[in-house]
């Protein structure tokens, strides 16, 4: 079982409610660019290559095992921040945080936030 964050759509918008997991995001931490492009956090995307290229570059004074530690680190910190920023994404294009709710699958908590 997940907790699940739900948001319902603008007023007068035939749109379903939508429901953002709070969990550890494992895509988000192996695949941070795909999580991000996937999910249309634009933003984040751009900080990532930034955060990035300045990894490889410093890899050259910091040593290539200390510059790895650093991108491993940043991943697991994507991983625990995904559902935040859907979150924020989400109440910046006008969503209303409804409540959470537990439910086996994202599935079952959007029935659920139906009724």
């Amino acid at each position: 079982m997940t907790l699940y964050a739900i948001f319902d759509p603008k007023s007068g918008s035939a749109e379903l409610p939508r429901v953002v997991p709070e969990r550890f995001s494992w895509l988000a931490m192996l695949l941070p660019p795909v999580y991000l492009l996937g999910h249309r956090l634009w933003l984040e995307v751009l900080v990532w290559l930034v955060k990035t290229a300045a990894l490889v570059l410093l890899a050259r004074y910091l040593g290539g095992g200390t510059a790895f530690l650093l991108y491993v680190l940043a991943a697991i910190w994507i991983g625990l921040s995904a559902p935040d920023w859907r979150r924020q994404k989400l109440a910046r294009q006008g969503w209303r945080f409804r409540g959470d709710r537990v439910a086996a699958s994202p599935d079952m908590a959007q029935l659920e936030a139906l009724r």
